[in-house]
């Protein structure tokens, strides 16, 4: 179990200077240029992970022996002209709720039975590993994806790279952790309130939650089954354009999931014609860090600068949705956990299962409106998409808390303290596609970051946007002290 406290010196200021790629779209350049092999990339990724894990908590099981055998069966694929795509030969993070036969899924959990998903592959990972990724481990969470770190169970603290005193956010935390401190170059989290977009705002990368049903989430251990969304996390938003691609699409064994499958965007920087909707409102409560609200006019001028016209919006039903998420996700937590929560309640974390109790304090009716409510909203956020392309948005208004600030002496989340800085639930109640990027950070060099929200299957625009941001920035790649990604 991690229970270290140290604090990472940081130096936000500075970007890494690595004789390997950084980013998974330079990675897969220099991997067909002939100036890197996967053996390589994934030998330093190992490497950062000795380095490293101790520390960050971004590992339940490592995979080494797989991943350094799979890495020397792409380089031998792509010498022979087999190309499987840009993630071929890639280091990739797997959260810990999605089945891989090569390895036991916890969900950083006593509870879940160790035979769940054994052998199979969730079809995310079926995918992954189709396009020739090369998957290093599965990365710790929050347990079932909603319960705070409990020092009395046998599993790693996920720390933050930028300060390990601090929380990484989740509940995708070690994919978060891993990006950042160069672990592997993109790995899969998961979104229910948030999970994808508030490690991707604290660890300084970038996270895509796509839309409902674009991706499939069998092979999941659910949460929230008509709210989790399953994507990607990585550097940049061409990195998560090009994971998207091979993700999306139906899939049987998801009856959410729609034929919708994915072709990224030219992706030229040019904004010209494009309408973004600045949201001000609910996004900067008092006690916002002041560096936020500059970072965001800032991000809003580079916007500009890229040709987009800019222009004040406001989110329909916006603390309705909220509540939507909240009411929704206990609920349906509940149903799945109802059993074992009777049965084994010691064996919960505490704030899992304080966390899913309360949903047993909902009626059926509080439910039931809560889904009439959602409805109610995509329906008029619709028509916000048709007088605007794309919404922007802190992701949060805060840097990364210690872990003292947003968790109680007995374990517990606070989450009435914690939520009143995070932008992210509403997106989940509505299930529109959203992509937190880095967009600057506080006096005390922790990341901040910018949320950008399209329409329902408006993925493409939504990337458009952030990459013709991040072609003007620099803020993506920016690492960790000491945590320099694939050092030479």
């Amino acid at each position: 179990m991690t229970t270290t406290t140290t604090t990472t010196t940081t130096t936000a200021t500075t970007t890494a200077a690595t004789a390997l790629p950084v980013t998974l779209t330079d990675a897969a350049r220099a991997l067909r240029e002939g100036t890197v092999t996967s053996t390589a990339l994934t030998r330093a990724a190992l490497a950062a992970a000795d380095r490293l894990d101790a520390a960050t908590g971004t590992y339940l099981h490592r995979l080494d022996a797989y991943a350094l055998a799979t890495a020397e069966r792409a380089d031998r694929e792509l010498a022979d002209g087999l190309d499987r795509g840009p993630l071929h030969g890639i280091p990739f993070g797997v959260k810990d709720i999605l089945a891989m036969a090569e390895g036991p899924t916890t969900a950083q959990s006593l509870i879940l039975d160790r035979r769940w998903g054994a052998d199979k592959d969730a079809p995310v990972v079926a995918r992954l590993k189709a396009a020739g990724a090369v998957i290093t481990g599965k990365t710790s969470t929050m347990e079932f994806a909603c319960g705070m770190p409990d020092t009395d169970k046998p599993f790693p603290v996920p720390r933050n790279p930028w300060d390990t005193a601090t929380w990484p956010g989740g509940s995708s935390s070690g994919t978060g952790t891993g990006v950042a401190g160069g672990l592997f170059l993109a790995g899969l989290g998961t979104d229910t309130a948030g999970s994808i977009r508030i490690p991707a705002a604290f660890c300084g990368v970038t996270g895509l939650m796509p839309t409902f049903g674009r991706v499939p989430k069998s092979g999941c251990v659910p949460l929230g089954y008509s709210l989790d969304h399953i994507g990607p996390l990585a550097r940049s938003a061409r990195d998560c354009a090009a994971v998207l691609e091979v993700l999306a699409g139906p899939d049987a064994s998801d009856p959410d999931c729609v034929d919708a499958p994915f072709t990224a965007p030219a992706l030229t920087g040019d904004l010209t014609g494009l309408r973004i909707g600045l949201v001000r409102e609910h996004h900067f409560p008092e006690g916002s860090d002041p560096a936020v609200e500059p970072a965001f006019e800032a991000a809003a001028a580079v916007l500009a600068e890229r040709g987009a016209t800019v222009v004040e919006t406001v989110l329909p039903y916006w603390s309705e949705m909220i509540t939507a998420d909240m009411v929704t996700m206990s609920c349906e937590a509940l149903a799945y956990h109802r059993t074992d929560l009777s049965d084994r309640w010691g064996d919960y974390f505490r704030s899992t299962r304080a966390t899913i109790a309360l949903g047993a304090l909902v009626s059926g009716a509080d439910y039931v409106q809560a889904q009439r409510v959602r409805r109610v909203a995509q329906d008029a956020l619709a028509r916000l998409f048709r007088e605007v392309d794309v919404v922007a948005c802190p992701t949060i208004s805060v840097g990364a808390p210690a872990y003292e600030s947003v968790v109680d002496a007995e374990g517990r989340l606070d989450v009435e303290a914690l939520f009143r800085f995070i932008h992210t639930p509403y997106w989940d109640s509505v299930g529109n596609p959203v992509i937190a990027l880095p967009m600057g950070f506080t006096a005390a060099g922790l990341p901040l970051s910018l949320q950008l929200a399209g329409p329902a299957f408006g993925e493409a625009v939504l990337l458009r946007a952030a990459d013709a941001f991040q072609q003007s920035t620099d803020w993506h790649l920016r690492v960790p002290a000491g945590a320099a990604p694939y050092p030479g």
